[in-house]
């Protein structure tokens, strides 16, 4: 299979290294508006250069296009590639409006094609022996589920044009960081059913959008959650999920598990329990592996036929809880989930 990546961002580099370590898929083709990353990556990886995203996309051997730019173009991209009947996997968030996000998967649904979000955490070790745990009801009934991110960015971070704007990216810590975490919640623990949201605008950064936020959460299930969001906290921290239920409790760190209480129940492998910064502080201090994990999905979702494990919709379900939380945070209301 043949791949195509838009965008020469940070985190294109590890969905290039992720084609290269990923058996069945050449990274054939890359296009960025900033042409001397384009070049140096299509050179390191003998691939195609192009001067922009429609050439790209209108290469007739590009089978899938990786869409890594701002979330503001996420849209744009998508709807073209699918309407040339080319796969899709879009960066997080799957866009910036409800709107645009269904446009997306629409588009791709009438194309016939594959469309995937990236949330390759959902393919850490970790989150998957939580989700494990949860769903086969070794914890018993949920009672509380929370997520903290209490990250650390450089004002260098900011300083990049686009970066922790509202027109551009969407939002800040939240919707750029934390929409890893919330993605997690809503495929381990399920909907949330309503919410309501603080934040804190710049408050160290020289940014329009929340370097700060909580929110407290009503999931479907009747269980409570807290969702903790930053990038204003020094030095950066380890993301944690902790999940509390009638027969026990697990927690995360990171990528790995961190504890596991659960009575009568062994825990998972020793190499499931590891510790590490993984993005707190550097935001491409993380593996490979889990692109890899998800790079592999989606080629078996194409090669199937079925949906892969984060289809658009999923996507969609995600923002939905995001923006909620921006809906609640600017009119200090408790937001009910829209469904649909």
């Amino acid at each position: 299979m043949k791949a195509g990546i838009i965008g020469t961002g940070a985190v294109a580099g590890h969905h290039a290294r992720a084609i290269a370590q990923t058996d069945g898929v050449e990274l054939a083709a890359v296009a960025s508006r900033t042409r001397e990353k384009a070049e140096q990556m299509a050179a390191r990886y003998g691939a195609r250069c192009y001067p922009d995203a429609a050439s790209l996309i209108d290469d007739r051997s590009i089978e899938l296009v990786i869409i890594c730019t701002f979330p503001d173009s996420h849209c744009e991209y998508a709807v073209a590639a699918a309407r040339r009947g080319k796969h899709v996997l879009v960066e997080k968030p799957i866009d910036l409006s409800l709107q645009r996000a269904r446009q997306t998967i629409e588009e791709c649904r009438k194309a016939g094609v594959t469309l995937a979000v990236v949330s390759q955490r959902r393919f850490c070790d970790g989150p998957r022996h939580l989700h494990e745990a949860v769903r086969s009801g070794k914890l018993g009934k949920i009672l509380q589920a929370d997520a903290y991110v209490k990250w650390y960015r450089t004002p260098a971070y900011y300083a990049v044009p686009g970066k922790g704007t509202w027109e551009v990216e969407g939002g800040g810590a939240l919707i750029n960081q934390t929409i890893h975490q919330i993605d997690l919640l809503r495929w381990i623990i399920g909907p949330v059913r309503h919410l309501t949201c603080e934040w804190q605008l710049g408050c160290l950064h020289a940014i329009p959008s929340e370097d700060v936020a909580a929110a407290l959460l009503r999931y479907d299930n009747e269980a409570t959650g807290v969702i903790q969001a930053s990038t204003a906290f020094f030095p950066g921290f380890p993301d944690r999920i902790e999940i509390h239920g009638t027969k026990g409790s697990v927690t995360t760190e990171g990528d790995f598990l961190k504890q596991w209480d659960v009575p009568g129940c062994p825990p998972p492998p020793s190499e499931a329990f590891q510790s590490g910064t993984l993005g707190s502080s550097k935001p491409m201090d993380i593996p490979v592996e889990p692109f890899c994990r998800q790079l592999r999905d989606v080629m078996g979702a194409i090669s199937s036929g079925k949906p892969p494990l984060v289809t658009g919709q999923e996507g969609l379900e995600t923002l939905k809880v995001v923006l909620a939380m921006y809906d609640s945070a600017r009119s200090g209301n408790r937001i009910a989930m829209e469904r649909g």
